[in-house]
């Protein structure tokens, strides 16, 4: 870990020294570059300084206990060397942690996209229930939303929506929330009271730059056309929507919340760089072991991950065994608890595999 600590020192130095640079504050894009590669670095550094400080007071203490016979003074050497012992143990586990490989994805904006599943129109009115909890915990932390494009129904669900998220660690605290969501409740329209379950699929897609996916603009077909939705002053009155076609893959992919055009167009190309960056990512993950894939899942839209219980008021994440009897604060965007659980097991995953590698 110390190699690893001082090679980090000696990069995060050498990205300081850049920054203050001309050549590099005159470059926008280098520049942006290093200032993230700093900021990441930044707290592995401040940790590995203050775990150095306090080895330091540790070695103080010691000589003071071999260079003194006073009583007194003997013992606030001793509660000094305990105290720097415990803190440097704390630091040691800290940076540990801080020097796990990381998702090289996490810092990303993301796209995420909303479908409904088994149950018909109840399906589609959860659909519409998960989007507002992701919007009310997106807003809490400081992230940005926007919708891309959306089916909705005449009874205020959506068949199927897609939504941006942007701010910094954005795909960090939603990538837990790819696979299939279940609930159960009894809908507005049952007249007896029964209990229905239904599902909706939720994909949580790290946005592509555009150096991560070329695309060649001969592989493109635009089309404009109409915007449909449940109603509106401004809906199929112009032909704002782009309906984008990638011919290599057949992936097709439409926008229509922008009055412009041209936002639009700009908007569907973004979408469609985010897809196949997506397809790239999972087509390079079914060549891991499935031994080697996280406790807290694979991610998969196919994999059921959480329960929604109504009548019983709880939610019950099932890879991590999770169950919270708060679901009217959950689903008014109070996440972040289950989030954190998430990450942590993710955490505790990776420390697992790493001293498994060095048994």
């Amino acid at each position: 870990m110390l190699n690893k600590l001082r090679e980090a020192e000696e990069k995060y130095l050498h990205l300081e020294a850049s920054l203050s640079n001309p050549a590099v504050a005159s470059d926008p894009t280098r520049c942006a570059q290093i200032s993230k590669e700093y900021k990441t670095l930044t707290p592995i550094i401040e940790k590995y300084r203050a775990l150095q400080r306090a080895e330091r007071d540790a070695e103080g203490a010691l000589a003071l206990l071999d260079e003194t016979s006073d009583t007194e003074l003997r013992a606030l050497a001793n509660e000094e060397l305990r105290m720097a012992r415990e803190q440097a143990d704390a630091l040691r586990q800290e940076l540990t942690v801080l020097l796990l490989p990381r998702d090289p994805n996490d810092e990303k904006n993301v796209m995420v996209e909303i479908r409904a599943g088994a149950g018909g129109e109840e399906a589609a009115l959860f659909a519409a229930v998960l989007y507002r909890m992701y919007t009310m915990y997106a807003t809490t932390e400081g992230f940005r939303t926007s919708l891309l494009n959306a089916t909705p129904t005449e009874l205020g669900g959506y068949r199927q929506l897609a939504f941006q998220i942007e701010g910094d660690g954005a795909y960090s605290r939603f990538k837990f929330e790819s696979g299939v969501h279940r609930v159960q409740r009894v809908p507005e329209t049952e007249s007896q009271g029964r209990i229905q379950t239904s599902t909706a699929t939720v994909a949580v897609l790290p946005e592509a730059e555009e150096v991560s996916i070329e695309i060649n603009p001969a592989d493109l077909v635009f089309e404009s056309c109409k915007s449909s939705g449940a109603g509106g002053q401004h809906i199929n009155k112009t032909e704002s929507a782009i309906r984008l076609t990638h011919k290599p893959t057949g992936i097709v992919v439409e926008c229509q919340e922008e009055r412009s055009q041209f936002k639009n167009k700009d908007k569907a190309l973004k979408m469609l760089r985010t897809i196949l960056y997506d397809k790239k990512q999972r087509e390079q993950d079914a060549a891991i072991a499935s031994d080697r894939r996280q406790q807290v899942g694979t991610g998969d839209r196919s994999e059921r991950i959480r329960t929604y219980n109504y009548p019983q008021g709880r939610i019950t994440d099932h890879r991590i065994g999770l169950t919270l009897y708060s679901l009217e604060k959950f689903l008014n965007g109070d996440i972040g608890g289950m989030i954190d659980a998430l990450a942590t097991a993710e955490t505790a995953e990776k420390l697992k595999w790493q001293d498994n590698g060095k048994a």
